[in-house]
């Protein structure tokens, strides 16, 4: 078992695909940084975890879910994480894939933000985003399929440590990344495209705050790739990049310059050290500290389980299911406090 290595954060600047057959080119810049990676690490520490940003491999430009499905989606596995996994065969490495749309036969309706992670073994897992960037992303929130029955938050036990990962806007949600904490993760990866203004730079430098939080919060590693496409390759949005390794008491370990363009960014990932802090600390260990019963927020249903059809997936639809929340919200407040002992 390797405890003590390097992780390296990817950050892509690709034109986005417009159609399948596109993204073989956006597999092979993945393919070439990968390269690049080990090879600038292999006489320090060597690199065993790779990370890209989310939607490196395509990204939801169309309007509908109809249109995604018909011209941009995949199922998994899939020629690129064959690729990827020759690739980690190769170098004996493990690599968090950037995100594609991912279709699946047992739910033929629905269209999914996915990512894998790859190893020597194969897939691991694949994590498919559970809190989309509403009300734009029409992508499938498992959370929303009834009948969905695999886990929402899976970790992956490796020689490398125990793995997990989200997706973007799931770590604006604390549950997400505790969750991922709760089934065994030591390292969080995020697999990102968060824009401007919301990006790696003060007034609202929410990149770094999150990061950070999350790490501390969660005594995990934390190794977050950000898109760095240019405004002109994924409009209306700029992206901000700013890639980040965190330790588990949220010192920022290494980050990219902020900015769009392709960046590598390379730190140490010490699994031993995050265990025996783990397993010796008694102060600061949220983990152990959390006092669940306190939270009867957790209790009931805030956003509705949207269940799913074809074409149902809509900014509109979103929009109506958000004020649904919102009155939901409303009505439960004070209604579930924790009464005093």
């Amino acid at each position: 078992m390797t405890l003590r290595y390097a992780a390296a954060a990817c950050q892509t600047d690709l034109p986005n695909p417009l159609d399948r057959r596109q993204m073989t080119a956006n597999t092979d810049r993945m393919l070439a940084m990968i390269d690049a990676a080990v090879a600038g690490s292999a006489p320090f520490l060597p690199v065993r975890l790779v990370v890209f940003p989310e939607f490196a491999h395509a990204a939801p430009v169309f309007q509908s879910a109809r249109e995604l499905m018909d011209r941009l989606a995949v199922p998994v596995p899939n020629e690129h994480t064959d690729r990827l996994r020759e690739k980690a065969r190769e170098h004996g490495i493990y690599i968090q894939s950037g995100s594609m749309i991912e279709l699946d036969p047992r739910w033929p309706e629905a269209v999914f933000n996915t990512t894998c992670l790859i190893g020597p073994e194969g897939i691991l897992y694949r994590y498919r985003k559970v809190n989309t960037w509403i009300p734009y992303e029409l992508h499938t929130s498992p959370h929303d399929l009834v009948d969905y029955d695999e886990p929402l938050f899976p970790v992956a036990d490796t020689p490398i440590g125990r793995l997990g990962c989200a997706i973007c806007y799931d770590w604006l949600f604390p549950e997400a990344l505790r969750q991922l904490t709760a089934n065994g993760a030591e390292v969080l990866i995020r697999v990102s495209a968060y824009m401007d203004p919301w990006g790696a730079t003060e007034p609202m430098n929410w990149w770094t705050l999150v990061n950070r939080c999350r790490a501390l919060e969660n005594m995990a590693y934390v190794v977050a790739a950000n898109q760095g496409a240019s405004l002109r390759h994924y409009p209306p949005y700029s992206w901000p990049g700013g890639s980040q390794i965190v330790d588990f008491d949220g010192r920022i370990l290494a980050e990219a310059s902020p900015g769009p363009g392709e960046r590598i960014v390379v730190a140490p990932i010490d699994i031993g050290a995050v265990r025996h802090e783990r397993s010796t600390r008694l102060g600061h260990h949220m983990l152990a500290h959390l006092r669940t019963e306190a939270y009867p927020v957790y209790a009931r249903h805030q956003y509705p389980p949207a269940g799913h059809r074809l074409g149902a997936a809509s900014y509109e639809r979103n929009v109506e299911l958000i004020r649904t929340a919102k009155a939901t919200a409303e009505e439960g407040h004070g209604a579930h406090a924790p009464a005093r002992r």
